[in-house]
């Protein structure tokens, strides 16, 4: 891997009511319309008006971020350091601590096995962050990548530090240092403990608790260690595979050397500070409860579990742990699809892939479920993907559709089919904490 220095773009506290006011969470996290209004009405500079940007056409929503980013540019409201840097990023939340480093990353297709997908895209979702990007030259939000390093195992007690609030502060600014006691050496993880004992350039904490801070990291020394340090290290692609496929369009329209040949990441050294793996549910809009238990009555045993969601939820994970498992919700009850026919799976789910994602959840939902038993086309029309467990049954109520609950995939599991170069169904899984977005942009055109 090669991650660049870059002049990032920040927003200049003074301009706006507060850091926390102005950032989201990534794009695809936003519940609409319910999160992305609250979001709108934070602050007038929220960074939602630039990602999910509300217009009558795709066309006019992109221009109207593009705008909207110039204006805030020419009123002061963002602007970009004064060199360029690599940014070490902290998140914190109770006994949850995760850092990792933000930069430029030289983009490369999936055969050159130098960052792996595991899950398909979209297209009508990668033509619309393409036509973004394009039309505001910019990297609004960075995904999530992550990597193994050599020395994780020896400090995996510093994810479990004293959590310390952080509180809304600029450069210079006091600030809790924190963090695991200072060590010699070089490498990634080296710059990254020598760089949270300085006052960070920000620190904020959101309204879902997580405080987070930033640093810039310029010395030349330093940057020199984190690029040979990752230079022999391969990444999973965490969180963003639609981002990501983003960056390799735009690559292909521009230079190959220049500054569209690289994509703005955050890496994390998982070895060091383990991610969670969550589950991203389905919302099938159209297809009632009723319906759906009709339907799939006989090709799984089908159950009503108790109340109230958690409740409901522990079902789940004590049925996943020995098969395949859903949880389907939207009439005001909660019930269990397991034990799925064999017959139907061996008819259903393609032969040529390995077991290991034969046997994924994901799998037997949409080439079992979603293709061949409720046959629902895999598009926003018919299906919308939610994060939250609680939103994604409240919504499915609301509207008369059914919630479709899943149990997370094993991280070790996702990383094993990506290096087979095999890829998961879309939206399989949810890698967090997700960096907030609004901390930092990278501009195409401002060098």
């Amino acid at each position: 891997m090669r991650l660049a220095p870059f002049r990032g773009l920040r927003y200049v506290p003074e301009r706006v009511g507060s850091l926390s006011a102005v950032t989201s969470p990534p794009y695809d996290v936003v519940v609409r319309p319910d999160g992305l209004h609250h979001l709108e009405s934070a602050d007038p500079y929220n960074i939602v008006r630039l990602i999910l940007p509300q217009a009558a056409t795709a066309a006019e929503r992109h221009r109207q971020a593009a705008r909207t980013l110039g204006r805030w540019l020419t009123e002061g409201v963002l602007a970009p350091d004064p060199e360029p840097a690599l940014y070490v990023y902290e998140q914190r939340k109770g006994d949850l601590l995760q850092r990792g480093v933000i930069g430029a990353l030289a983009l490369s297709p999936p055969e050159d096995g130098i960052v792996l997908p595991h899950e398909d895209v979209m297209a009508e979702v990668v033509a619309d962050r393409a036509a973004l990007m394009r039309t505001t030259s910019a990297n609004l939000e960075p995904l999530l990548l992550t990597y193994r390093g050599e020395d994780g195992a020896d400090h995996a007690a510093d994810a479990l530090l004293t959590h310390r609030p952080a509180h809304d502060t600029a450069a210079g600014s006091a600030s809790p240092a924190g963090g695991p006691p200072v060590s010699g050496g070089s490498g990634t993880n080296a710059v990254i403990e020598r760089t949270v004992r300085r006052p960070p350039l920000l620190a904020t904490t959101t309204e879902d608790g997580f405080g987070h801070r930033l640093w810039s990291v310029t010395d030349p020394g330093d940057l020199a260690d984190i690029t040979c340090d990752l230079a022999d290290h391969q990444a999973l692609i965490a969180d963003g595979h639609h981002r990501w496929a983003t960056y390799l369009r735009l690559r292909g329209e521009h230079s190959a050397t220049g500054p569209w040949a690289y994509g703005l990441v955050l890496l994390v050294d998982t070895a060091r500070y383990p991610l969670q793996v969550r589950a991203i549910h389905r919302l099938l809009r159209a297809l009632p409860v009723d319906r759906a238990l009709a339907a799939v009555d006989g090709a799984f045993r089908v159950r009503t579990v108790a109340g109230p969601l958690p409740t409901a939820l522990e079902a789940l994970t004590e049925a996943a742990a020995t098969g395949n498992a859903f949880l389907l919700a939207g009439d005001g009850g909660f019930h269990l699809l397991d034990r799925p026919d064999d017959g139907l799976l061996s008819r259903t789910v393609p032969a040529g892939p390995p077991a290991a994602w034969r046997q994924l959840d994901a799998t037997v939902l949409h080439s079992t479920l979603l293709d061949h038993i409720w046959r629902i086309p895999d598009d926003p029309d018919h299906i919308a993907y939610i994060h939250d467990a609680e939103a994604v049954v409240t919504q499915a109520e609301r509207h008369g559709g059914t919630a479709v609950l899943m149990h997370p995939v094993r991280e070790e599991v996702v990383r094993e089919l990506a290096r087979q170069g095999v890829t998961m169904p879309r939206k399989s899984t949810s890698f967090g904490p997700k960096p907030a977005t609004g901390l930092v942009l990278r501009s195409l055109t401002q060098g």
